[in-house]
């Protein structure tokens, strides 16, 4: 389903009328790269949010930048495996990571090591966007959980007995689902796995009995049945999704949201004329308004800024969510 989605996606990006596909190409840009591939990485695997924006704006990137790009995900370690490809790369701009603010401040207040400097060893280009998670339930092997209050009440009577799936430890869908039990006061089990997709396996089996997910790769099958959404991690209702009550509202919890962002990184010694084209590239291919409203449908709350934003953006998240980590008991030992 996963897979389905994706490609329902990029094909809907491909359909144009007629008139459109007329339109002359624009001129060829100088090569940033003089004409070597350039590789989009994500750090989880294929039919996650980073990896669906990748595939949404490679073929425009491509024209914008003057050289061929290629998609590639480097999943494992909560995204440490991406983030530390990419610090070791050339500082060439051959190497572009679309980095989760997960991987970029929550890893370094969870895990007990890290490969990398997340401030240091890497460069922001820009940030992009904020995903919220959806609780979400399989409406056929947990069809007693219907509504959040429900499971909530499951829980407390069987203190240890369910468990969340999460595609890493670190992950938004880990924290996401941490600062749900810690606000509800409930005693589940966390069960990492290697990406969302294989956490929504899991769902779907039985093996896992709730997992915190962003919303897009989920929207297909709950628009047939096969899952509940039971709240949204925003503050406020996202306008693509207004059926879905945010996790304050449906769980009873005034002032609940854990929200992930989303932003672009290069090695840290990348010249900044290279990671201004970057910027400027990607802005433009991003920023218009079919890219606009294909991006909101997924649940994708626009936040374009450039690097000086992203790096302030970033010395302040971990602080905070170090915090979040300690107060939740998350941290891996």
């Amino acid at each position: 389903m996963q897979v389905r989605f994706l490609l329902a996606v990029i094909a809907g990006m491909a359909a144009a009328p007629a008139a459109q596909a007329q339109t002359p190409s624009p001129p060829p840009q100088p090569s940033l790269t003089n004409g070597r591939p350039i590789v989009l990485m994500g750090g989880f695997p294929a039919g996650t949010q980073g990896d669906i924006y990748w595939r949404l704006i490679q073929q425009p990137l491509s024209v914008e930048l003057g050289s061929p790009t290629v998609v590639e995900a480097r999943t494992g370690a909560s995204g440490n495996i991406a983030m530390e490809a990419t610090a070791r790369s050339a500082p060439d701009g051959t190497t572009v990571l679309a980095a989760t603010s997960a991987m970029l401040a929550i890893n370094r207040a969870v895990l007990p090591s890290m490969p990398i400097d997340t401030q240091t060893d890497l460069a922001p280009v820009m940030t992009l966007f904020a995903v919220p998670n959806v609780l979400v339930v399989s409406a056929e092997k947990r069809p007693q959980f219907d509504s959040c209050q429900a499971l909530i009440a499951a829980a407390r009577a069987a203190p240890g007995r369910l468990n969340y799936a999460s595609s890493g430890i670190g992950a938004s869908t880990h924290l996401a689902a941490a600062q749900f039990a810690s606000a509800a006061n409930i005693d589940i089990v966390h069960v990492p796995y290697r990406g969302g997709p294989f956490a929504m396996t899991a769902l779907y089996q039985g093996d896992a009995d709730l997992f915190f997910y962003q919303s897009g790769p989920v929207l297909d099958d709950w628009r047939s049945g096969r899952v509940r959404l039971l709240g949204i991690t925003s503050a406020q209702r996202l306008p693509s999704l207004p059926e879905i009550p945010t996790i304050a509202e449906a769980c009873g919890m005034p002032g609940f949201e854990s929200t992930t962002w989303y932003g672009i990184v290069v090695s840290a010694q990348t010249p900044r004329p290279i990671i201004d084209r970057l910027q400027t590239a990607i802005r433009k291919v991003t920023d218009t308004p079919e890219m606009r409203v294909r991006l909101e449908q997924l649940g994708f709350t626009m936040m374009l800024g450039g690097p000086e934003e992203m790096r302030t953006r970033l010395a302040a998240d971990i602080p905070m969510w170090a915090g979040v980590v300690q107060r939740s008991g998350a941290r891996q030992q």
